[in-house]
């Protein structure tokens, strides 16, 4: 049996990938790194410490790394968070997972003020029974640090009653790592063909896909598990 969903946020439940790109890329421009929407934009999902080594130097890292990605998140906040949006149907999704019985909890490589505000944005704050955030890993995903405190959290569930859902190929690297089936969803933009490589089970179109097809869902999920 599927006893707890561990849901990714950005991208995931809410509206937020471009935003979060827009974000960094004026960070970085603030210290002379002009860097293209293009380029950030397929690197969303990963925390900062797995995101910076992707455009600056150990050098640029350890003389102004810190200090960009707090300036993202003051962007982000400034500039974006208001205009964030959940996706349609999260709260339903979630009420019909706690209707069956089962627990939520998020894990999110965003920062611990952001998470919070996201549960405010969707509206799930009263259904959500643990979240982890980037503070409480040491390694931002694809490593698997974020779930491996979220099972923590939990009480060290067995493996085989999770199910986690995430919309980036490094979701579904970490969940992997982890040893927990992963679905992914494409809400995020990210390509089916990259989610599928790095492990995720089955593909769904956005949260209101997976409330629609949520016996569907729990039957795939609840099949002989065999992590990668």
């Amino acid at each position: 049996m599927i006893e707890a969903f561990i849901f990714d946020i950005d991208g995931t439940l809410i509206d937020s990938n471009d935003f979060h790109a827009r974000a960094w890329q004026k960070a970085f421009a603030e210290y002379g790194k002009e860097i293209s929407f293009e380029k950030i934009r397929p690197q969303i999902g990963k925390g900062a410490d797995t995101l910076l080594p992707e455009f600056l130097t150990k050098e640029e890292i350890d003389e102004f790394g810190d200090e960009i990605a707090e300036l993202r998140g003051a962007i982000f906040k400034k500039e974006y968070l208001s205009r964030v949006k959940p996706f349609p149907k999260v709260r339903e999704l979630f009420e019909k997972i706690k209707d069956g019985g089962g627990r939520i909890a998020l894990a999110s490589s965003a920062n611990e003020d952001e998470v919070e505000a996201y549960q405010k944005i969707a509206n799930i704050e009263d259904l959500v029974e643990k979240s982890t955030s980037a503070d409480d890993a040491e390694k931002s995903k694809p490593e698997p640090d974020i779930f491996q405190a979220v099972l923590k959290l939990l009480d060290n569930p067995a493996p085989a009653t999770i199910l986690v859902v995430g919309d980036t190929p490094y979701d579904a690297e970490a969940a992997t790592k982890a040893k927990l089936k992963i679905v992914g969803v494409l809400c995020g933009n990210f390509a089916e063909k990259d989610l599928r490589e790095k492990g995720c089970a089955d593909i769904y179109r956005d949260p209101a896909d997976l409330l629609a097809n949520y016996e569907k869902l729990l039957s795939e999920a609840q099949k002989s598990f065999s992590p990668q």
